[in-house]
């Protein structure tokens, strides 16, 4: 790596190396950048707009944008924190998160970072969108009430499981996640409990059965420390090469 390889990012230097996005390298040095649909294993893909940085001066979103030296990034800011809070409202008011009774609670990354990101309230109006549950599948979950549209388990069972169980329906306000077969039933699909798609669900859209509270609620990581901590020392308990 060159010792040139260094951007600043809220006036701390993040070396990177080729190839990395400015999320990457930002969360591999332990600096925290906001983020619901980006995934280590996947290529960058976003939709979700939270990981927005300014990069000299410009709007961009950091998992997408190739890291460079000498670039001057802001993150933690007061107009793009504000900005995070809208997008998390509108996530919240676009579906149906009820997370006081969720079995996700304090493990969901949605919830996590409206507390971080100090979200005291939905501001909006809730869709209450009618959206249903299939326990169809033996062993796994779905509520449809909690998907974001990260599109991780699409991209799970497509790229890594070699499966098409999952597919996003529809445009804009009335684009939806759909099972993809002829009955639109998980139990209908070759969908296994072992598959990448049953884990990387962000929220408590996808749930393995019989397991929801086998960590009670009030033990669970997001309970325990915030989701900036938790990254910061996950970088930090990683080996760098």
């Amino acid at each position: 790596m060159s010792d040139d390889a260094t951007f600043m990012l809220d006036g701390r230097p993040i070396r990177f190396e080729a190839g990395q996005s400015i999320l990457q390298a930002a969360l591999a040095a332990g600096a925290f950048i906001p983020n619901l649909c980006h995934h280590p294993e996947f290529k960058p893909h976003g939709s979700c707009k939270l990981c927005t940085v300014k990069v000299n001066g410009r709007a961009s979103s950091a998992c997408t944008t190739r890291a460079r030296a000498g670039q001057e990034v802001a993150s933690d800011t007061p107009e793009l924190n504000r900005h995070r809070r809208t997008l998390l409202q509108m996530l919240f008011v676009e579906g149906n998160h009820f997370c006081p009774g969720c079995e996700k609670s304090g493990q969901c990354r949605l919830q996590a970072l409206a507390y971080d990101l100090e979200m005291l309230n939905p501001h909006y109006e809730h869709f209450y969108p009618p959206r249903p549950i299939d326990a169809s599948h033996p062993d796994v979950l779905i509520d449809f009430n909690r998907c974001i549209l990260c599109a991780l388990c699409v991209r799970a069972s497509r790229d890594v499981d070699g499966k098409t169980v999952f597919a996003l329906a529809g445009r804009g306000t009335a684009q939806h996640l759909v099972v993809d077969c002829p009955s639109g039933k998980l139990g209908d699909t070759d969908f296994a409990a072992t598959d990448k798609a049953a884990e990387v669900c962000p929220v408590g859209a996808i749930l393995p059965k019989r397991v929801g509270f086998a960590v009670p609620i009030g033990e669970r990581p997001f309970d325990i420390e915030p989701i900036s901590v938790q990254a910061a020392h996950a970088a930090h308990a990683e080996p760098r090469g």
